[in-house]
């Protein structure tokens, strides 16, 4: 399996593909089409309402597209798959809570999510100890494949359930870095983080790499999510004239921190990871956003020839919101998870810890060209595609300015 490739290219569903609704946590047949009368479920762990549901609803359509598409197409021979997504609220207690739901199931032979790294940290450990795969499209907290001492070169791998289709921070960190200190000249930052696992990190890994380069960090700062007061943040980090502000954390915050900077004549370039790549942050900033940088992980969907089988059968489905930030990384760890049921679960009539083990070594040596370009896992269970992209809002949207892999240890 380590050598052979699946193909994931799979026609258009006809007609209009129906949305689970956004806050709900309603299971999906997903266009069952009578493959048999054993079902298997693939559930979803993501923010399906509250501040990041427009990227939950983009995961949430792009599971349920590979879905239907695998039910119409009877990949999985003899079963049927059944889609549950699941609300997480993008918070960690109740991230543990819907994962306790899945892993109480007997059917569910895979998960798809979470968004947050700060929410998967709890989702882990309930998964994990129920067998079940994992594969989030958009974890980057490298500890969550690396474990905690990942920093001193000391990589364990907590959960061999868990894998991602995205890169970490350790990449993507470093790539924003050499960007902001060697492209756009910016020779002197401010950091922000939100004292989440995400944003903690990506500020850390930037960081390193910035300094490291000749770069200084005059001031660091932290915030809470649901903030939407800046000013005493901003009244510290002004007098001290950064050339750039780097953040680290999602867009609700980071959109109002950038139209206040602005607003308070702090008028340089705020910088983020994959966390702020939304159109959300550019309706909520609106001016004040012209400028401002992002990464986001992989390379701009709507350029990829790969993507163009995707983008057509998301549009011909009907889905109302757009596949955003995540989309393309979900139908991809969908596809593999569907790959890796169809292996396992082939002759077999029930779903017992020795098949869900099998599932698991399955997505392991799993290589598939998918969407996103080829996919697979390292021994850690990061997905070996290190590519990324920067983005700069220019005319009112995120517009690519590079996409490469990071140059750099």
């Amino acid at each position: 399996m380590r050598s052979r490739i699946v193909r994931l290219a799979v026609p258009a569903v006809v007609g209009a593909v129906a949305l689970a609704g956004c806050g709900s946590n309603k299971s999906s047949n997903s266009g069952s089409s009578g493959n048999g009368g054993k079902t298997v479920t693939i559930g979803l762990i993501a923010p399906l309402s509250g501040s990041l549901s427009a990227l939950g609803a983009g995961m949430n359509n792009s599971v349920d597209l590979a879905v239907k598409q695998a039910n119409a197409n009877k990949t999985i021979k003899g079963w049927t798959i059944r889609y549950e997504p699941q609300d997480d609220q993008a918070t960690p207690n109740v991230g543990a809570q819907v994962a306790s739901k899945l892993a109480s199931e007997s059917n569910v032979g895979a998960v798809i999510g979470t968004l947050n790294s700060s929410v998967s940290q709890q989702v882990q450990p309930v998964l994990a100890q129920a067998k079940i795969v994992q594969i989030s499209p958009a974890n980057t907290n490298p500890p969550l494949s690396q474990g905690p001492n990942f920093a001193k070169g000391d990589k364990k791998r907590p959960f061999d359930s868990y894998f991602r289709t995205a890169t970490t921070d350790s990449v993507q960190g470093p790539y924003g870095a050499q960007y902001l200190y060697t492209t756009a000249g910016k020779k002197t930052a401010a950091t922000v983080d939100d004292q989440l696992a995400y944003g903690v990190g990506l500020v850390q890994q930037f960081g390193q790499e910035y300094t490291k380069l000749g770069g200084k960090i005059l001031d660091h700062e932290s915030v809470t999510g649901g903030q939407k007061d800046f000013s005493a943040v901003i009244s510290k980090i002004k007098p001290k004239h950064p050339q750039a502000v780097y953040y680290g954390g999602q867009y609700p915050e980071a959109s109002l921190l950038a139209k206040q900077m602005k607003a308070a004549g702090l008028n340089i370039p705020l910088m983020g990871g994959d966390g702020i790549q939304d159109p959300t942050y550019i309706k909520v900033a609106g001016a004040a956003a012209t400028g401002d940088l992002a990464t986001s992980v992989g390379a701009p969907t709507a350029q990829l020839a790969t993507a163009k089988t995707f983008i057509a059968d998301y549009k011909a489905a009907g889905y109302k919101e757009p596949y955003s930030t995540y989309g393309a990384l979900s139908y991809d760890a969908t596809n593999v998870a569907i790959a890796a049921l169809a292996k396992a679960l082939n002759g077999k009539d029930k779903i017992d810890d020795s098949v869900k083990q099998a599932i698991i070594t399955a997505v392991q040596n799993t290589k598939v060209d998918g969407v996103t370009g080829s996919v697979s896992f390292d021994q850690f269970g990061d997905t070996t595609n290190k590519l990324l992209t920067v983005y700069k809002v220019e005319g009112g949207a995120w517009v690519p300015v590079k996409t490469g892999s990071f140059n750099g240890g």
